[in-house]
């Protein structure tokens, strides 16, 4: 196969699944949802490669098709209007050997893999931590902000020259915008890696000073603050990625990556969360446990409080939980909610509440008597302390059920059980 057949094969629009009469609009929508469905990352690991193929394929497609001018030449003069070799137009504009390689895996002669380092078609994806609290996932937020990015150049439109000035091919890259470097990985082992040229900035065309553009000094992109909008649905979780597509950084001849933005949960002062599912300490007086009670016991992320009706004659004991159903975090979809955890804590009374002797008494009556008495041959009455570590049972005794001594003084030896020598 030639390169001429090659590239008439080639029907972009049919790439998309999409009429040659789409709006833009139409085939913006149409690679959405195509990149949805190809992307590497979002398929199962044994048809990845075969999805990489079609993404950069209906990518690369995309790029053409979008842009009003590069599609009047396509549809002019098809793929031959990007190629230099065929006497295109649109040559200097787009790579059609880059194109193909990334696409099919051959290049101009149709030797597959033959087509020399691929260029980087889209630029970084920049990605960072959101904190956010759990009243804001439970509830939603839409927060409005101002990214200063790298965009490109308005006034050389990215070519890093003045105007009707003629580019030199890059010496240091041949024009290919890229180079070969090679990376320490290990010791003694290196690793060949492709890089962007750092001379032509990966352009592949190199300016004298004085022929560069007086805005961007040659760098071909700007600093530009633009207002940025990040919505996040109510009942996200932690981990979660919002991304805004497109919004990363632009760099020449690629698509800007997107800005990704990964939720971080703060911890709450009342509420844990797991999943849909919220928990909270119930906390209640000796009085409310031993014979129910009617109040709000908490007021929910959304400012609601929440009561309940705790019957007598059903005692709450600590460690209790009670659950409440459809009190949890709200789904993302439709109007069902996790469900609410409550850790019973029954709050003791103070030392020294009850004044005299007479209102003991009169407690001790209510209250169910004691177990009956232990009996023993022998009685020996022992003193106390209050306030003990439970934590402290067993320490630094040798015993291996204690947190570990018995190991780690093995450790801080640097030494293990020795055979004795004959």
């Amino acid at each position: 196969m030639d390169g001429s057949s090659a590239d008439e094969d080639i029907d972009l629009y049919a790439l998309l699944g999409v009429d040659k009469s789409a709006s833009p609009n139409d085939i913006k929508k149409a690679y959405r949802k195509l990149a949805l469905q190809h992307h590497p990352d979002k398929v199962p690991e044994e048809i990845r490669a075969e999805s990489e193929a079609k993404f950069k394929a209906i990518t690369q497609a995309y790029e053409i098709l979008r842009d009003e001018e590069k599609r009047h030449l396509y549809d002019t003069h098809g793929m031959a209007a990007f190629d230099p070799s065929r006497g295109g137009p649109g040559g200097a504009e787009v790579d059609l050997n880059d194109f193909l390689s990334q696409m099919f895996g051959m290049n101009m002669g149709g030797m597959p893999g033959g087509g020399g380092p691929r260029r980087p078609r889209r630029s970084p994806d920049e990605e960072q931590p959101y904190k956010v609290t759990l009243e804001e996932l439970y509830k939603g937020k839409t927060v409005k902000f101002a990214a200063e990015k790298q965009v490109i150049c308005g006034q050389c439109k990215g070519s890093g020259a003045k105007d009707k000035v003629k580019p030199n091919k890059c010496d240091r890259c041949s024009g290919r915008g890229v180079q070969d470097a090679f990376r320490q990985v290990g010791p003694g082992l290196v690793r060949r890696e492709v890089i962007p040229c750092d001379h032509c900035q990966g352009s592949g065309m190199y300016y004298k000073e004085k022929d560069r553009c007086k805005k961007c000094k040659g760098k071909r992109t700007v600093k530009e603050t633009k207002a940025l909008e990040l919505y996040i649905p109510r009942g996200s979780m932690q981990g979660e990625r919002i991304v805004l597509e497109g919004e990363a950084d632009q760099m020449p001849d690629m698509t800007p990556g997107d800005l990704i933005f990964h939720l971080v949960e703060e911890p709450h002062e009342q509420f844990t969360r797991i999943g849909h599912d919220l928990s909270a300490d119930l906390h209640v007086t000796l009085a409310e446990a031993l014979s129910g009670f009617s109040r709000v016991i908490l007021k929910h992320l959304d400012g609601r409080g929440i009561h309940i009706d705790h019957p007598r004659g059903k005692i709450l004991r600590p460690g209790d939980v009670l659950k409440v159903p459809n009190e949890g975090m709200p789904l993302k979809r439709g109007e069902a909610k996790g469900d609410l955890y409550l850790v019973v804590k029954v709050d003791f009374p103070e030392d020294g509440w009850l004044s005299n002797d007479s209102d003991y008494d009169a407690l001790q009556k209510l209250l169910p008597p004691p177990a009956p008495p232990i009996k023993a041959d022998e009685v020996d009455e022992v003193d106390y302390e209050e306030d003990a570590d439970i934590e402290k049972m067993g320490a630094h005794q040798g015993d291996p059920r204690y947190g570990g001594d018995w190991e780690d003084e093995n450790e801080d030896d640097g030494e293990g059980p020795q055979c004795a020598t004959q």
